[in-house]
């Protein structure tokens, strides 16, 4: 088994001990049997071990009773993908900079630094399965405000977690990690960006866009685009606005200050709706969200420091390395130490949280 899987028996005993991968039976002579279940999830240690995730991360992702091998498979596509479309955009832009440099050309900064990939979003969107599903109580609120639609257009939809089953949805998304991490049975999916959306003025009943608004170029254009396009607008998004919000939250209140910078130059949640003539409702996060967005974890804060659940949060990406790691050293000491609990034990008896999501309906 051990030459088969190309890993040394100790690697196996290892895995054995910890429970990771623990063979069915054991032969008379005392030897670990593997079924072809047991093989099916040593192929899935390995494979997550292979794209460089720890033994912890690898067991909570196999462990998942909710995960199948066929969405397994689907989410090691979409990684492996990520790295591929990363890879593929560092040898177009090395081979940009080699022709110019032959020339006798000057690369701009903005030019050498495509080198390090194309979008937000193909770097961290083969973290997205993992992590980001469909929460429930937010789903419906966002249903609920597409009225009596039929035809909807969701703008930004990634893996597509908050598509109504029940109607007829198109989707756009520019990030082909993104796409490439969409179901089977999924709603069809157009590569375009919110900016330029390529469909004639109220071609929907409706346009929806989850948790996205934030990585457009051009927010506001984005949603007049929405608003062309579908005669209703429905769109989750973040307040930035609210003096103090940063405070709202306590990981951004002690632990990560830079994600204030973030939104400096980020449209007013009042510019937004007066942008589709919308009206905004707060949208409470439960204690238990099963989307883990960024402040999902606002009453279980050890899940920040894992690494799988950081990797499906873009702001990580955004503040840097330095920033990250120092967050979640200072994080991992206050829980050790009990100081995060007496620092926030009114959170204890809360089933829901007001941190800042907002609905724009127009």
């Amino acid at each position: 088994m051990a030459e088969l899987a190309g890993v040394t028996v100790r690697t196996l005993h290892h895995y054995d001990e910890i429970g990771l991968v623990r063979p069915s039976a054991r032969t008379a002579a005392g030897y670990r049997a593997y079924s072809a279940g047991d093989v099916e999830r040593l192929r899935e240690v390995l494979a997550y071990r292979r794209l460089g995730f720890g033994l912890r991360e690898v067991a909570d992702l196999v462990g998942d009773p909710s995960t199948d091998a066929v969405a397994h498979l689907r989410r090691l596509r979409g990684l492996l993908l990520e790295r591929r479309d990363r890879a593929d955009a560092m040898v177009a832009a090395i081979d940009r900079e080699l022709t110019a440099r032959a020339k006798g050309m000057k690369m701009t900064p903005e030019e050498q630094l495509e080198m390090l990939g194309a979008r937000l979003y193909d770097a961290i969107g083969g973290a997205y399965i993992a992590t980001r599903r469909t929460e429930l109580r937010i789903a419906t609120q966002i249903w609920d405000a597409l009225g009596d639609a039929q035809t909807v257009l969701n703008v930004g939809a990634g893996t597509g977690s908050y598509e109504p089953s029940d109607r007829d949805v198109t989707a756009v998304e520019p990030s082909a990690v993104m796409r490439a991490q969409r179901p089977t049975g999924a709603a069809p999916c157009v590569a375009a960006a919110a900016e330029s959306l390529p469909f004639k003025d109220q071609s929907f009943d409706a346009a929806m866009a989850v948790s996205t608004v934030h990585h457009w170029r051009d927010p506001i254009a984005g949603l007049r685009e929405m608003r062309r396009v579908a005669r209703r607008v429905v769109v989750l998004t973040f307040d930035a606005s609210e003096p103090g919000w940063q405070r709202r939250f306590w990981l951004t209140r002690d632990y990560l200050p830079e994600f204030v910078g973030l939104f400096t130059q980020w449209p007013s949640l009042a510019g937004m709706a007066d942008a589709i003539g919308a009206r905004a409702e707060p949208v409470p996060i439960p204690w238990d969200c099963a989307d883990g967005l960024f402040e999902a974890y606002w009453r279980r804060p050890g899940a920040y420091l894992e690494d799988h659940v950081r990797r499906a949060m873009s702001v990580w990406t955004r503040v840097g390395p330095e920033a990250e790691q120092r967050a979640v050293r200072s994080l991992s000491d206050d829980l050790a130490s009990g100081r995060w609990a007496e620092r926030n034990r009114d959170l204890a008896d809360l089933d829901a949280a007001e941190l800042g999501l907002r609905l724009l309906i127009a």
